[in-house]
């Protein structure tokens, strides 16, 4: 998931836990030095800034500055149990902290109307079974099944990787899992796809063309097709959902093209 954006950081690569609410705190990761144009990177539900250890390098090498924000119980950010966990208040927490950096026209990748599947929620009602029957032991299996399923190219997916992978998850497990029930019963407060012909700038789309599970459904790259005014789709041969990992430098040239994109901004 691929957001541009552009804003200033300090000099320091750093890791800073930000506080959105008195209860909620998100984990941003900042890598680069000077004052280069920022890619925001935004991982998905069992992603995390680990994801992306040979992107980053990437950018930064060429002058960018990567900047990763974990929405709310994902990766190392917090897991509050009552907190609100649908896109549209990931969205506002994201805002939260882009907003005072003056960061404008950023997009993720795909229309989805829940921050959940439908296949996610219907595990969820067996949250309190996993605890009991395999825990974070089952969870951990269950990812690293995941992570080869959805991956063209799947030699990336080693031991230490799923340890990265799942090491937010493991340090709060019961925390973890209260989130992720959470997350399954979330609710949005209106619909995405009426308002996708209000954004302006250019979107890029990155698929891998091998066959894999999850991704962007058909049906919903249709609808950006549709409903935004300016949408190309990139297609990286032999990469499943995991482009970052398997073809790191694929999802750099993308971004490389992104940017010399023409903006479309507002009249």
């Amino acid at each position: 998931m691929l957001l541009l954006a552009v804003l200033l950081f300090g000099d320091s690569s750093h890791v800073v836990q930000l506080a959105v609410s008195p209860q909620e705190s998100v984990s941003v990761t900042v890598a680069g030095a000077g004052a280069g144009e920022p890619v925001v990177l935004v991982p998905g539900l069992f992603g995390s800034a680990f994801g992306y250890r040979h992107l980053i390098p990437l950018l930064v090498g060429a002058g960018y500055q990567a900047i990763v924000f974990e929405p709310l119980g994902v990766g190392t950010s917090a897991r509050p149990e009552r907190a609100d966990y649908s896109l549209s208040a990931q969205a506002e927490r994201l805002a939260t902290v882009l907003d005072p950096l003056h960061v404008r026209q950023a997009l993720e990748g795909g229309p989805a109307e829940a921050a959940a599947t439908p296949g996610f929620r219907r595990a969820m009602r067996f949250a309190p079974w996993i605890k009991m029957f395999g825990g974070y032991g089952r969870v951990r299996r269950e990812i690293r099944r995941s992570l080869v399923a959805s991956s063209g190219d799947t030699s990336w997916v080693s031991d230490a990787v799923v340890d990265g992978y799942t090491t937010g998850a493991a340090h709060n497990f019961d925390g973890t899992l209260k989130a992720y029930v959470r997350m399954a019963h979330a609710r949005e407060p209106e619909r995405l796809v009426p308002h996708l012909a209000e954004i302006l700038c250019p979107v890029r789309l990155v698929v891998g063309s091998a066959p894999h599970s999850g991704g962007i459904p058909a049906a919903e790259v249709r609808v950006l097709a549709a409903r935004l005014p300016a949408f190309t789709v990139d297609t990286v041969s032999g990469a499943g959902h995991f482009l970052y990992e398997e073809q790191p430098q694929a999802v750099f040239a993308a971004i490389e093209r992104a940017e010399t994109a023409p903006a479309r901004l507002p009249k």
